[in-house]
């Protein structure tokens, strides 16, 4: 079983591998800052730092207060983080819990400069209109305890929606599709009948943990920190 087992993480690693070489050049093995990963994900045509976004997108693009997938949450600079940060919503969940996919945010073994996909942001403004948000920190596997203050979302126009959806997208979601193949494959061989989701869900169920990690971060002080 072992040697089996071996055999076909060799096997797909290989497949990965030649699935991802057209992503090489603007994925694998970058440092990525936040404004030219949102820029390219979302096709937002905003040059400069993240902090500048919202000045510039006066005119050319459509902002507001609510969340739309496709849209680019701006941050203000606040504490270390003083050039802002962008960050595209990937979906929207409720009305207060959205998911982005962003770059340079947590260390993830230890380094910077990599992309988060998908991760959950929680609206915990007074008002309700994501002006202050915590945000998945990997290190901790948990929403931080720090809340960052935004300007809010830029919208994608239909330029910028065509950009989104052109062919860096579309070969990243084929590779995302092709990794969770094999997880699928590696977990069906090495524990026959069980699921990605079943192993991972062995702790606690995800739809309770989901639940906890909102109510907590609802129910933390607006000014605590990390």
């Amino acid at each position: 079983m072992l040697k089996r087992t071996r055999t076909l993480l060799g096997s797909l690693a290989a497949i990965a591998v030649m699935t991802l070489t057209p992503l090489s050049g603007a994925v694998a093995d970058t440092y990525w800052q936040c404004v030219p990963f949102a820029r390219l994900m979302s096709g937002i045509q905003i040059f400069g730092d993240a902090y500048t976004w919202w000045k510039q997108a006066a005119g050319h693009y459509d902002t507001g207060f609510a969340p739309k997938a496709g849209a680019v949450l701006c941050f203000k600079p606040t504490g270390k983080m003083t050039l802002g940060h962008v960050a595209v919503v990937t979906q929207v969940l409720t009305d207060r819990v959205i998911q982005i996919t962003h770059a340079n945010w947590s260390r993830i073994g230890g380094t910077r400069g990599q992309i988060e996909k998908d991760v959950t942001v929680i609206d915990v403004s007074p008002m309700g209109d994501w002006s202050t948000v915590k945000v998945w920190y990997d290190p901790v596997r948990d929403l931080g305890s720090t809340t960052y203050p935004t300007y809010g979302f830029i919208y994608q126009d239909a330029n910028a929606t065509r950009m989104a959806n052109s062919g860096f997208n579309a070969a990243g979601n084929a590779a995302i599709a092709m990794a969770q193949s094999a997880a699928t494959q590696v977990v069906s061989t090495v524990r026959p009948g069980a699921g990605p989701m079943a192993m991972l869900s062995q702790a606690a169920d995800s739809t309770d943990r989901i639940a906890a990690l909102i109510q907590a971060a609802l129910s933390q002080p607006a000014n605590d920190q990390h």
